[in-house]
Parts: structure tokens; C-alpha cells; sequence
């Protein structure tokens, strides 16, 4: 194994063994190299670096209690990768060549694979595609590159399930009403970066947004998707500008088989009094609880309206969901939904 101390991990870069890349050029994919210097040599007039042709996933391996390294859901991944890419009008891998690819990072950087003694600790992946062919006009990239990072990494904010501060940032959105908020697509994320750093200067660990139409409806957070729980019922947004979170998916099946009632639908602002918990769920949170939500009509105002979930510790449902999630991840249990890809 590299030498890190697993135990002081954070949602951060660390140097890995190699890169995996893959051009999409003439109708076909290029045979996938395996590099070991970070950096590319890419065309400077690259549709990615103009016009933001870029899609992205995020998925994880773990090491589990057996030994056997295990992949969570990169089908799924893979697909919502497709849909990506269709929207941008960029080629993107077959689901079977994503996966396929994914295994090889996770074995050429194997000794960057937490232990599984290390709880909260585990390989992020991070599969990218860009528009890499040199262009001057506005239109979809003719060659995509797809490259396989990794990188060892702890959790995304604070420590595993601590609870955090976020704010409603109703004078800002993440996406148009009609736009890209429904796939992962890097400009979703820069658009939210001036509202995030001046939440972040406020003290403040997210942003939550409003549906970007009547800013009436939940939407989700700068970086994840938003869940509550209120009785014995998990509430989660539908709405066409959030990405459709597949660590959320799978909180909805896991709640529907603890016996909870699921309830995708829309979720009104006013609704926010009457939630026992509240969460952000996402690839590298899992979940995030998140103790006090301020509504600000204008972030950069003192106007305020507060809402606090507890006592500052994750709620009893929302625990119960996260520890049958990592127990799935960490194969302490069986997995009967099938959603595990062994890698070996």
C-alpha cells in the first residue's frame, strides 16, 4: 500500500499510480494508455476549454470485509455519463467499455485502496470526458477524450456524518429552468461557485437552491442532492433542473425496503418546518446532515428565516439508511439488490 495515514484522508487530490486514457477519433476509441504524469497534452483550441464540452462521474471502490474490492453501481454511472454526453453531442464509452475501464484504475492504484479497518475512507473515481478535438465555433466537439482518474479520499465535508450549516441562496441558481441542471456537466458547477464562496465567507458549508422558474420548490444543493425525512417518509425533489443522484436512487430503494414511504415530488419551500431531518446525499457525502438551513432573500443580505434539524448529530433514520448503504459498500451485509461490481 501507499504510504498515507488512511485516517487524516480528505476529499482531496493525492498523486496515483496512473491516469487512463482513451480518444474517440475517425468513428472509433483509441486503445487506452495508462499514464503516469497528471498532466495532458491537449490542443489549446479544445472545445472543452471554450465551451465547457466536458461531462463528468464520481463513483468509489471499496475494500471489503473479505478482502474483495467492491464498485458501487458504475452501470449506473456509466448511463447517466451517456446522457451526458447526448446532451452535449459528444461520443461517450459503452456502459460495458466505462465499467470495464474503471476496473483497470482501480488495479493499476490498488495501493491507493483504503484498508477496510479505515471507516469513511475509500478510492474515488472520477471518469471525465471532454471535447479534445481544436475548434474555433460554437458547436459539439468531433473527437471526445475519456480519462480515468482516482484519487484515495476521506469525507467531503468535515467528518463522516458531522452536521452541517447551509443557506438558500434565492438571488442565485446552479441552472435554467431548461437547461443543463439535469445532467453532470461541469458549467452546472461553475455556475455555482460565486454563491458557494460567499456562503462559504458567511460560514456556511453549502448552498441550497430554489427550482430556478418560481424559486417556490426545492431543487438540490451546489454539489448534491436534498432529502428529508418527516414520520416514517423519505421526501426527496422531482424536478427537471436537478441531476438524478444515484446515491439517492439507492437511499429511496434502501428506505422502501426498511419499510419507509418514498416520496419523490415536488417539496415546497414552506414545507421546510415540518421535516424531523434533513440531508444533502451524493457520491462523496453519502450523507451530510445538516443541522440549521437559512433562507436569505438575497445571500449577501442579514434578512434571515432559520430552520434547525436536532441537535447537530445525524438523525436516527438518516443514520439507519447511511450505515445499510456503507454496509453494502463495505460487504458487511448481502447485497440484495445486486448493485455491487467486484473487482478482481
Amino acid at each position: 500500500m501507499a504510504n498515507i495515514d488512511w485516517n487524516k484522508l480528505t476529499f482531496s487530490y493525492t498523486k496515483t499510480n496512473t491516469i487512463l486514457k482513451t480518444t474517440f477519433k475517425d468513428g472509433a476509441w483509441t486503445p487506452v494508455e495508462s499514464l503516469t504524469d497528471d498532466y495532458l497534452s491537449l490542443s489549446s483550441y479544445a472545445g472543452a476549454l471554450h465551451y465547457a464540452i466536458e461531462c463528468f462521474e464520481g463513483l468509489k471502490a471499496f475494500r471489503g470485509k473479505d478482502g474483495r474490492i467492491r464498485l458501487f453501481r458504475p452501470e449506473e454511472n456509466a448511463k447517466r455519463l451517456i446522457r451526458s454526453a447526448q446532451y452535449l453531442g459528444i461520443e461517450a464509452p459503452s456502459v460495458e467499455m466505462f465499467v470495464d475501464i474503471c476496473k483497470k484504475a482501480v488495479l493499476e492504484n490498488e495501493d491507493f485502496l483504503p484498508p477496510y479497518e479505515v471507516s469513511g475512507a475509500s478510492l474515488y473515481l472520477r471518469p471525465t470526458l471532454i471535447g479534445s478535438n481544436p475548434q474555433l465555433g460554437v458547436q459539439s466537439s468531433k473527437e471526445s477524450t475519456f480519462l480515468l482518474l482516482c484519487s484515495p479520499v476521506g469525507a467531503y465535508v468535515g467528518g463522516a456524518l458531522d452536521a452541517v450549516d447551509v443557506v438558500i441562496a434565492r438571488n442565485y441558481d446552479r441552472a435554467a429552468p431548461n437547461g443543463s441542471g439535469a445532467f453532470k456537466v461541469g458549467g452546472n458547477y461553475a455556475c455555482s461557485l460565486r454563491s458557494l464562496n460567499i456562503a462559504h465567507e458567511q460560514g456556511y458549508k453549502a448552498v441550497l437552491y430554489l427550482d430556478p422558474a418560481t424559486k417556490t420548490h426545492i431543487d438540490e444543493f451546489n454539489s448534491s442532492n436534498f432529502f428529508a425525512i418527516k414520520g416514517n417518509s423519505y421526501i426527496t425533489p422531482k424536478s427537471d433542473s436537478i441531476l438524478p443522484s444515484i446515491t439517492n436512487m439507492s437511499l429511496e430503494t434502501v428506505a422502501a425496503h426498511l419499510g419507509m414511504t418514498v416520496e419523490r415530488r415536488p417539496v415546497p419551500v414552506e414545507e421546510l418546518s415540518t421535516f424531523e431531518e434533513v440531508g444533502e446525499c451524493g457520491t462523496a457525502v453519502v450523507i451530510t446532515p445538516v443541522h440549521k438551513l437559512v433562507d436569505k432573500p438575497f445571500l449577501e443580505s442579514d434578512e434571515e428565516t432559520v430552520y434547525t434539524y436536532g441537535d447537530g448529530q445525524c438523525g436516527p433514520k438518516s443514520l439507519k439508511l447511511y450505515n445499510y448503504i456503507k454496509a453494502i459498500q463495505r460487504g458487511e451485509i448481502e447485497d440484495e439488490f445486486g448493485w455491487i461490481v467486484y473487482v478482481d
